[in-house]
């Protein structure tokens, strides 16, 4: 049976995975497996697999705290109660970390990136932990960072949002003008602003049969597993029209990916409440 990891080894990690985070906040390159190698040697004993496992640990309890997450690193539950408060203390202690991720999430965006190859843009969905959960809930919760969910903040980014509506519009454009669809291209609407926002969906495509596409987009700066926020109504839609696909717009401020979740988010996603209406 594996020996726990000591305080000392978890605050190691712990930094060691904040440097690499911050990295990727400046986009400035690192490299995994340099970092891994280097980190072992002040551990004991501990392998590669073994730390990057922990890694994905920190991963998982990031985006439980709704802070972003080092991409590569697919969340991974099982972690230790003190592996989860160590990364309270850093992140207390290093409020420059938390104030780099603020700015990153509240940033405007004025367009969207130089667009790719439409065979590069559309990825498959990243596949989750296990059936019905990203990661335990069997540990206390974190009250850090004064309650701000980060990722929910990047979510509120209304520039962010509109410039990965309009990426998809060029994107669906494409998509059927090279299919041959040309006269399918040219009726796409984007619903959220010619009908308004409460659709349950932003625009209207169509597959190449003709037939509608009602396509709900949700556009992050992170990774594929930063967490979406759905509404009430988007989920209804998904449950009620087939023809409903969210599509999650990833790395949209460096190289943006697409994945397709099509039909009842109940059934793709883990759905947790996040707030509740109150009536008298």
């Amino acid at each position: 049976m594996a020996e726990d990891w000591s305080p000392e080894e978890v605050a190691a990690t712990v930094a060691d995975y904040f440097v690499m985070l911050e990295h990727q906040f400046r986009k400035q390159p690192f490299n995994k497996r340099e970092r891994n190698r280097h980190l072992r040697t002040i551990l004991r004993g501990r392998s590669a697999g073994a730390v990057e496992f922990k890694h994905a640990n920190i991963s998982a309890i990031l985006i439980e705290i709704g802070f972003p997450y080092v991409d590569g690193y697919k969340p991974r539950g099982n972690y230790q109660d003190l592996l989860k408060a160590e990364v309270g203390v850093y992140l207390d202690l290093h409020p420059d970390m938390v104030a780099l991720a603020q700015a990153i999430v509240d940033a405007p965006v004025f367009d969207f990136p130089e667009p790719l190859r439409i065979g590069d843009i559309f990825v498959p969905p990243p596949s989750r932990e296990r059936p019905h959960a990203m990661y335990e809930r069997r540990h206390p919760p974190l009250h850090i960072l004064r309650n701000v969910n980060y990722l929910e903040r990047e979510a509120r980014n209304a520039s962010l949002g509109l410039a990965g509506e309009r990426f998809v519009l060029d994107v669906e454009h494409r998509r059927l003008w090279e299919l041959g669809h040309r006269s399918l291209a040219e009726r796409i609407e984007h619903v959220a602003e010619t009908q308004g926002d409460g659709l349950g969906y932003d625009i209207v495509s169509y597959d190449e049969s003709g037939r509608e596409r009602l396509i709900e987009v949700k556009t992050t700066a992170f990774g594929s597993m930063t967490p979406f926020f759905a509404s009430a109504k988007e989920v209804s839609v998904s449950d009620t029209r087939e023809e409903f696909h969210l599509y999650r717009v990833f790395k949209f401020r460096e190289t943006p990916r697409i994945f397709s979740l099509p039909g009842s988010l109940r059934e793709s996603c883990t759905l947790d409440p996040v707030q509740f209406r109150a009536s008298l």
